[in-house]
């Protein structure tokens, strides 16, 4: 009888809603863009609102818990601040 291939097991997804809040030197930059190229998430805007001087984005991930941390490091480090959703915030 043939053995039976077992595949690697898969890290658990996350799925985290954040509130990413920048002022007007990020308004400028294609920050969303930059964290979908350099990790591997699923993003989802679901509210944002941006003018000349300040943005705001509802922003959904979902991958690995250690890639979601990594993304919020490098939004962090691009000046951008980084707070948790209250679930019914965006829902609907």
């Amino acid at each position: 009888m043939p053995k039976k291939i077992v595949s690697p097991k898969k890290p658990a997804l996350e799925k985290r809603r954040l509130w990413l809040t920048f002022g007007a030197e990020g308004t400028t930059k294609p920050l969303i863009w930059g964290m979908s190229r350099k990790f591997d998430l699923v993003f989802n805007i679901r509210n944002s609102s941006v003018t000349n001087e300040v943005g705001v984005i509802a922003l959904e991930l979902e991958g690995e818990g250690k890639i979601i941390d990594a993304a919020i490091k490098w939004f962090r480090r691009n000046k951008v601040q980084v707070d948790p959703v209250e679930m019914n915030t965006i829902e609907g």
